[in-house]
């Protein structure tokens, strides 16, 4: 359906020149070569929304091969990494271009990447998108611009409603990441999702499994980090999807009953990745290691619940379980290894503050706690004020309190001692001079001795350590 801009298609050309002005010197580039150039997807849906980037995805009839040569003249920087789909990328400014040929890409019933077919009209390239809502386009080429949407996008997007363009079974049957993509929009945009899509995710999870790690994981990444993550967890757990890509989040539905009580494990954490958002400011904005940390925290308490005779629940344990499951499927998602390390840890440590009651915290703790967290302090402070949760106001204020309290210790530990750079009070050289041994595992355990003294007593002074050591020295068998 081709029409007149209109006041969205207005609105969207508004957008367009004002966000993104290089892109009617890309058509003209196109056009003076004698192919067709439209926006397309997610950028008419976000110049309509008044939201539109940098980052602009055109569509055209020109080959990859052509498209990279029109690219190479225009761009500043290309990229052809995507050329075997049809796609070339280019970088002008600040504006970055993604061109892709029209194609009708399917996926066979047992592959995990798609056939990629070139078409031959921008009609039917739309009709291959995920969604109505980027299924239109802006065709910038043929005189005026023309706002082009076969699949009434513009009144889905004025519903705030996700519906496929083709029948929804068909649509995740060739693409089944597009199932994820509905949780991700609906986090990202505020949006529903139609009944019909619904229905069809739930009877289709089990075909996401054909989808490779690194594009689940990457589809994950987009709807944690979005403004709403909660909104697309959980349609990922009402449908059935995570119980393949993040098993571990529907397992927090522990069963609850009169005589055995604790908090609702899977609500408790996506309150605590709601506050930990809250708090992500201190980070410097959003911040993907803490999401994924206050997200999987208490993973290790379905394998580590135990009823408490009388009443009650325990987990012991649960966070060095819930820190080794968090790997395990970080790992099996592909997550880069710092990242993977960072959450890790962060989750081992998130109980740590329980462990010193209601405040008792000597020097030594504070050293041991702001040595273990290391370069995560502060992620560890924004986890642990998340993770206090309770509907007792007096508690939580508490609870708070004492948190604050733990923090004004350590700043004044810092500038007395400067925690983040604890050290033995001797170097290694120092322990084979004074001790007068060569390189060994003996130094090693010298050097630990002297960090423990560290930690226990604060700074010691060259003099005092060295009494120490010698001592140490003397008593070794």
């Amino acid at each position: 359906m081709k029409r007149a801009l209109g006041a969205a298609g207005e609105l969207a050309i508004r957008s367009l020149i004002e966000r993104a002005p290089l892109a009617s010197s890309l058509a003209d580039a196109y056009k003076v070569a004698g192919y067709r150039l439209a926006l397309v997807g997610g950028s008419v849906r976000d110049a309509i929304l008044g939201r539109l980037g940098n980052d602009l995805d055109f569509t055209t009839n020109a080959t990859p091969e052509i498209s990279k040569k029109i690219l190479s003249k225009w761009a500043e920087n290309v990229w052809d990494t995507g050329i075997a789909f049809g796609t070339v990328v280019g970088k002008r400014g600040e504006t970055t271009v993604e061109v892709t040929t029209y194609r009708t890409d399917i996926y066979d019933i047992d592959s995990r990447k798609p056939e990629v077919e070139y078409g031959e009209s921008l009609e039917g390239d739309l009709s291959r998108r995920d969604f109505t809502v980027n299924a239109m386009a802006l065709e910038l080429t043929q005189g005026a611009p023309i706002f082009v949407d076969p699949h009434n996008g513009l009144k889905d997007l004025s519903n705030r409603v996700l519906r496929t363009p083709s029948k929804a079974e068909q649509s995740f049957s060739d693409d089944p990441l597009r199932m994820m993509r509905a949780a991700r929009f609906a986090s990202q945009l505020g949006f529903t999702v139609d009944d019909g899509a619904l229905r069809a995710m739930k009877d289709m999870a089990t075909r996401i499994s054909i989808i490779s790690a690194e594009r689940i994981r990457d589809e994950f990444v987009k709807l944690l980090m979005s403004d709403n993550p909660r909104t697309g967890i959980s349609m990922l757990v009402d449908v059935g999807l995570a119980d393949i890509v993040l098993p571990e989040i529907p397992k927090l539905k522990l069963e609850i009953d009169e005589h055995h009580h604790h908090k609702d494990v899977y609500e408790h954490s996506l309150t605590v990745l709601e506050q930990a958002i809250a708090l992500e400011d201190r980070l410097n904005g959003p911040n993907l290691v803490i999401r994924l940390a206050a997200l999987l925290h208490d993973i290790g308490k379905p394998k580590t619940r135990s009823l408490i005779p009388g009443g009650g629940v325990s987990f012991h344990h649960h966070e060095v379980v819930g820190a080794r499951l968090a790997r395990e499927r970080m790992k099996k998602l592909r997550f880069d290894g710092d990242t993977i390390e960072e959450v890790e840890k962060l989750i081992a440590l998130h109980l740590r503050f329980h462990g010193y009651g209601q405040g008792e915290w000597t020097d030594s703790a504070v050293r041991r706690y702001v040595r273990d967290a290391g370069d995560l302090l502060e992620h560890l402070h924004v986890l642990t004020r998340a993770d206090c949760t309770t509907r007792n106001k007096r508690k939580a204020d508490a609870l708070a309190a004492v948190y604050k309290s733990l923090e004004e210790r350590i700043d004044e530990l810092m500038q007395k001692e400067e925690l983040s750079k604890i050290r033995p009070d001797l170097d290694g050289a120092q322990v084979m001079r004074l001790l007068n041994i060569k390189p060994s595992a003996t130094v090693g355990k010298a050097l630990d001795f002297l960090l423990e003294l560290r930690l226990e007593n604060g700074p010691l002074g060259e003099e005092l350590a060295t009494e120490h050591l010698m001592r140490w020295w003397a008593s070794q068998p």
